[in-house]
């Protein structure tokens, strides 16, 4: 209940404050398990892509995030669950937490840089996206958001009005071609990386084929290599 109401609240609100453009969201399932793949330049990324759908859409977040009930209300308004506590790492509960999702026929939305974008670029994916596609036979929706970066930089808490944001959607990838062949590390790679092209080419982002980096402990934002692949190169 909590997330249609912020959602009925803000929506009028972003869309007066915001030019908002949406291009292909027929691409997106009415119904049905799928997952969003985006790219993540902004933190204002999870307010705007639930913004412009009609379904319901889920992300992880930090269990920590949800201690605290002066900020878990939020954090549920915004379609946010905590990962699964218990054995196992991180990433493996996080899984767990987003399979049950979709299992249950919902939309889940993650971002397969792992982290935001430092310098705008588009960074490699992790194969964790792949792995929860396969495990739960759920189509992977490229989706690219541009703008954002403009409205809320890194290190800034307030959004800056008036700003155009652009989400694009592209056709759904069905994992089912690979299903003989889930467990392969090079089947997960392959099939991440298919995903990490299409949002390329939707946002026009030039490509590193590197993990994105968190910042070091002095604040800095570093990447494992300067490499970079323009986005009209491939």
């Amino acid at each position: 209940m909590g997330y249609w109401v912020l959602k009925a609240l803000l929506t009028p609100l972003f869309r007066f404050l915001y030019r908002v453009r949406v291009e292909g969201l027929e691409h997106v399932p009415p119904t049905g398990p799928a997952i969003i793949a985006c790219n993540h330049v902004s933190f204002c990324d999870s307010l705007f892509l639930p913004l412009v759908l009609r379904r319901r859409l889920t992300f992880v977040a930090k269990a920590e995030y949800f201690e605290s009930r002066k900020t878990a209300w939020f954090f549920r308004a915004m379609g946010q669950i905590p990962i699964k506590r218990g054995g196992g790492s991180a990433s493996l509960r996080a899984l767990d937490s987003a399979a049950e999702v979709l299992d249950s026929g919902g939309l889940f939305a993650i971002y397969p840089e792992g982290t935001r974008s430092p310098d705008t670029r588009l960074y490699k994916g992790h194969t964790g996206i792949a792995r929860l596609s396969l495990r739960c036979q759920a189509p992977i929706v490229p989706a690219g958001m541009l703008g954002t970066r403009e409205v809320q930089p890194i290190g800034r808490l307030m959004l800056r009005p008036f700003q155009l944001v652009t989400v694009r959607f592209a056709p759904p990838l069905d994992p089912a071609r690979y299903a003989d062949r889930a467990d392969d590390p090079m089947t997960l790679r392959q099939l991440t990386d298919e995903v990490m092209f299409e949002i390329r080419n939707l946002t026009g982002q030039e490509f590193v084929p590197q993990y994105a980096k968190r910042k070091d402990p002095e604040g800095i934002p570093a990447v494992e290599s300067s490499e970079v692949i323009p986005a009209a190169a491939v």
